[in-house]
């Protein structure tokens, strides 16, 4: 190594070089580069989610596919579910750009056949090719994230990828609106052609990871299989569950039986497999089985909650499409704010423990508040209430992740990181089911129960729409405009006691200190060149049993240039 490790005062303390100021001024700047590109990934994934939410009825109209609209974003949702543990564990396996770089060209893939499509199936494949990508996109942006910094730092940037979600939750409808009244639907799929197309040149540019720790792993097919089933399963469990088939149905109970018979061989397969896609040992760990639990739940309650109230605002406060997407920007800033400020905090103090108990308990109290609504209440106090849910979601969601990550070591974070986000995409698969079937059946019982003599030629609730609703005659305009509060406001109190379960579990967090170095034997940093100066190897990708005394050299060099930003902290890992 050209290098040298920097002198020491005979103080004991270091003493600042030029020439290491200037690697750590130019490994800060490919950080940045890299999470650009990671940010650009995120959105695309994370906007595909609620895109179409606005578009699908212009879609199925053109297409003449109104029975097959459930699939546009199930297709989507399935794919990529099932493919978040392969995703994780093969990235951990046998390393992470090239994956990255196929997740992105299968996401763009699937974007060429949504756009080309002239039929329903034609559209359904390009959104499952789109969800195979998808998965990947989200799972390795995080992972990739713990390769290049150290869980100390990493809580910033956490943080912004939480304002990414909440940025595609508002933007995602607004954009599918505006494409379906002017350019067309399609620019729904065809803007991710330019922006997938960055991402690859960003990752290819400065991406630069540690090789897998097997050139030849031996893949977990049998796992995948099984997994594969399960995941279809519940998923289809809560798609078609109280809707397309009731709940005590033959299909549905047939249904439940395969999905536990998949998840029992997955379980058996999971405890012999040489490399299991989702390792048992992970559930050893206390930290990970609570946050994993945690999140579940935040995915249930948020994802139940959120699906209906743009239908809420719609049918009780007479907003449209657009307006009701405007009216969850607040809960959108609140996400945005502390989601960008925890993740601050926790990489100045290196506390973190405390914020998704107190954000959760903050979405609790939200959701009660969301209970309290009326058809007269003023849309100013439910954007405030949506003000204080994003507020409690902000504080949460990203750092249960960094809890997970700092819980394993390097070799293991990909996979870690993939369980946890599998369960909270179960959780959000089956809370959406939950709620959408406790509503629609309280719904369809108010109307009965409500509706004024002679008014029963509306046709019931699969009839309504906002427009519809709004030149009715006054008394079943009324009618129905209470029916629907009084039909999702209780849900919304359903959920408060199980978020507080979520903040008992997090309270027995234990809150492990978070490590200002990345581990050497486990990453591979790049080689960086500082004004035709010497070259600085971060890394060898060598075990730690094999490491020599120049691997104890290059550690200490490798903390120079990480610890910069927390100096005078030492390393915990």
């Amino acid at each position: 190594m050209s290098t040298s490790v920097p002198a020491r005062t005979t103080s004991g303390s270091r003493s600042p070089q030029p020439e290491q100021t200037a690697v750590n001024a130019a490994a800060k700047r490919n950080i940045l580069l890299v999470f650009g590109g990671l940010m650009v990934t995120m959105l695309l994934a994370s906007l595909d989610q609620t895109i179409f939410s606005t578009a699908l009825p212009t879609i199925v109209g053109e297409l003449n596919g109104v029975d097959h609209m459930l699939w546009v974003t199930t297709a989507y949702i399935l794919a990529s579910t099932i493919m978040l543990p392969v995703y994780g564990k093969l990235g951990d396996l046998i390393g992470r750009k090239g994956l990255f770089l196929a997740a992105i060209s299968l996401f763009i893939a699937g974007s060429v056949v949504g756009g080309l499509s002239g039929d329903m199936t034609s559209l359904i494949v390009g959104r499952a090719i789109q969800g195979l990508g998808g998965g990947g996109l989200m799972i390795l942006s995080q992972a990739i994230i713990a390769d290049v910094v150290p869980a100390r730092e990493r809580g910033k940037y956490m943080g912004i990828m939480g304002g990414v979600f909440a940025l595609s939750s508002v933007a995602g409808p607004l954009l599918g609106g505006w494409f379906t009244e002017g350019i067309g639907w399609r620019w729904a799929f065809w803007m991710n052609i330019p922006l997938g197309i960055l991402a690859i040149v960003s990752a290819v540019a400065f991406l630069h990871l540690p090789k897998g720790s097997q050139s030849k792993p031996r893949l977990d097919y049998a796992g995948m299989v099984t997994l594969a089933l399960a995941s279809t399963g519940l998923v289809l469990l809560s798609v078609w569950g109280g809707t397309t088939y009731a709940w005590d149905s033959v299909e549905i109970v047939a249904l439940i039986a395969a999905t536990v018979v998949a998840a029992f061989a997955f379980v058996m397969i999971e405890r012999r497999a040489s490399e299991p896609i989702m390792p048992l040992h992970l559930f050893k760990d206390r930290n990970f089985n609570l946050t994993t639990g945690a999140g579940l739940i935040i995915g249930v309650a948020m994802f139940g909650a959120l699906a209906y109230l743009p239908t809420y605002l719609q049918m009780v406060t007479g907003a449209n499409a657009t307006q009701a997407g405007l009216l969850m920007i607040p809960l959108m800033a609140g996400l945005l704010v502390t989601s960008i400020g925890s993740g601050q905090l926790v990489s100045r103090t290196g506390r973190y423990k405390f914020l998704p108990i107190v954000g959760t308990f903050i979405t609790a109290v939200a959701l009660l508040l969301l209970s309290t609504m009326t058809p007269s209440m003023p849309v100013w106090i439910i954007c405030a209430y949506l003000a204080v849910m994003g507020i409690g979601l902000g504080m949460c969601m990203q750092i249960l992740i960094l809890i997970v990550q700092n819980s394993f070591p390097l070799r293991e974070v990909g996979t870690a990181t993939a369980s946890n986000n599998y369960f909270r995409q179960i959780g959000a698969s089956l809370g959406t089911a939950v709620v959408g079937s406790l509503f629609a059946n309280k719904l369809t019982s108010l109307l009965l129960e409500r509706m004024p003599a002679g008014a029963g030629s509306t046709g019931g609730s699969n009839s309504f729409t906002p427009d519809i609703v709004r030149n009715l005659p006054t008394a079943v305009r009324e009618v129905i405009i209470s029916s629907y509060n009084d039909a999702l406001t209780p849900v919304f109190l359903y959920l408060v006691p199980l978020v507080l379960l979520a903040t008992v579990l997090l309270i027995f967090v234990k809150e492990k200190p978070l490590a200002t170095t990345l581990e050497r034997g486990e990453v591979l940093a790049e080689s960086l060149e500082v004004d035709g100066a010497s070259r600085v190897s971060l890394g060898d990708g060598a075990h730690k049993d094999t490491a020599t005394e120049d691997a104890a050299s290059a550690d200490a060099e490798l903390a120079e240039i990480i610890d910069h930003d927390t100096a005078g902290v030492p390393p915990t890992r």
